[in-house]
């Protein structure tokens, strides 16, 4: 996939901190997400399709990875 079938911005949560160690996650123009490392914006994507981004976000809600995880 290339940068340019990315239809949002890189985004990083409101919750991480200035320690520079963050991920940022961008919409495809599938629907799913891609998500690269703060510190190296020009390194690779990792590529996830809308079902799976969804099932990891319900996860995330419903507590399936700890704290420290």
């Amino acid at each position: 996939m290339s940068r340019s079938e990315l239809v949002s911005p890189f985004k990083k949560s409101s919750y991480s901190g200035q320690g520079g160690e963050c991920v940022e996650a961008a919409r495809t123009v599938a629907k799913g997400q891609a998500v690269r490392d703060s510190k190296d914006p020009e390194g690779p994507m990792l590529l996830f399709s809308a079902d799976a981004w969804s099932a990891f976000v319900a996860g995330i809600k419903a507590g399936e990875f700890p704290a420290g995880c």
